[in-house]
């Protein structure tokens, strides 16, 4: 058996997760067209986006993140001298789309010293295929996935500082919780550093994710969690996307969060999270918000959009295995987080055949616990989007 240096499957689990998969492949899971309740429209929420050449370079993209940034938010609530935490997609050594494109990171956090931020902190932990933390012992490590990706090298560029929770042990964490009627049974454990932070700017990215479908800026609150926290997570997966949704509402997350940015020149459009087909529109976007519901409404627009460049004999049963497989791969993410014992535990989850944003049921969870579906208006800022292109994305996110 092959893997990376960081890499944690050995070989018996390895075995264990084939077998699923073989067991999947011959009596496949069947997907549901969701008919989700959609709650009353809520508040108006601006998304401000910029548009690029296919082509366009590191220095273009770094340019765009800026001017998408400052359209956004007038940075008002950073006082000088506070702390503002980078939150990227790190969940691999694979670099962008697979991850956070760095040169965005860099121009963020250059940004944030120029309006007074005193300290800058990136942080992410990777998943469990490159991960492992228990309360005596840690495999694996985040930093070299961070130098393998690019984004360590992104984030020392813009003059920010690195952080690695598991580096500090199992008791680097605290437990917060989910707003009331939430489906966690636990309260969520977090990194003690956000204790320091005063400000949160999320920086994901669009792409499938042969789990739950799409990770964009609601899935990325994972890469915070401990791993006892994740297990939680995974086993008990009837409720997987509504605990997404959820996990975002802990004090420590949604009282700090100031803005959510995605470069997204590419997207991984199949497979994911860290492999995949990917596309490069010839108009490719920048885009933010303050709301971070408003901004994966158009994330998982723009998703859906490059979906359809996707040549279909990529999304195959092999090349893009979400609709038939998730449940047993996540079953085998659970084989990895808690062993056999708990893998036979593991809630059935359901996957979703979404065509459009209202049929995605972790979005559709953040619409019920943020206050209803926003009335989002798309801002170009760079007045180069197709006509075509912008109103087939507004038609998309409008009810």
């Amino acid at each position: 058996m092959r893997k990376n240096k960081n890499g944690l499957l050995n070989r018996r689990k390895f075995s264990a997760i084939s077998a699923l998969g073989l067991a999947s492949a011959l009596f496949p899971f069947k997907p549901v067209r969701a008919q989700l309740r959609i709650p009353a429209i809520g508040a108006e929420e601006k998304v401000f986006l910029t548009a690029l050449k296919k082509s366009a370079t590191d220095i273009q993209i770094a340019d765009a993140v800026r001017e998408v940034a400052l359209a956004t938010t007038n940075f008002s609530w950073l006082s000088k001298g506070d702390t503002v935490l980078i939150k990227p997609a790190c969940n691999s050594n694979h670099p962008y789309p697979a991850t956070t494109h760095p040169a965005s990171i860099t121009a963020m956090a250059k940004l944030l010293k120029e309006k007074g931020a005193g300290r800058v902190i990136v942080m992410d932990m990777g998943g469990v295929a490159s991960i492992k933390l228990s309360p005596d012992k840690l495999r694996g490590s985040t930093r070299q996935l961070m130098k393998e990706n690019g984004i360590l090298a992104g984030a020392e560029a813009g003059g920010a500082e690195l952080y690695f929770p598991e580096e500090d042990g199992w008791n680097a964490f605290f437990e917060d919780g989910p707003a009331s009627g939430s489906h966690w049974k636990n309260g969520i454990m977090l990194p003690k550093k956000l204790k320091e932070v005063d400000h949160i700017v999320l920086m994901p990215r669009t792409s499938r994710h042969t789990i739950l479908g799409t990770t964009l800026g609601l899935k990325a609150v994972v890469g915070y969690m401990r791993y006892d926290s994740r297990l939680e997570y995974h086993r008990d997966a009837s409720t997987i996307y509504e605990k997404t949704a959820e996990a975002n509402t802990v004090p420590s997350l949604k009282n700090k969060l100031r803005l959510v940015i995605t470069t997204a020149t590419k997207v991984l459009t199949t497979l994911g999270p860290d492999q995949g087909y990917i596309t490069e529109p010839e108009t490719a976007l920048v885009f933010a918000s303050t709301s971070i519901v408003a901004h994966d409404m158009l994330s998982l627009a723009w998703f859906l959009h490059n979906r359809s460049l996707t040549p279909e004999n990529e999304k195959s049963f092999y090349k893009d295995p979400y609709l038939s497989l998730s449940p047993t791969l996540n079953r085998g993410v659970v084989l990895l987080l808690g062993g056999v014992r708990e893998a036979a535990k593991t809630e059935s989850m359901k996957t979703y055949d979404f065509q459009t944003i209202w049929e995605e049921p972790c979005l559709n969870r953040a619409f019920h616990i943020f206050g209803g579906v926003p009335k989002v208006s798309l801002n170009d800022l760079s007045g180069k989007i197709p006509h075509q292109l912008k109103n087939n994305l507004a038609q998309k996110i409008s009810l």
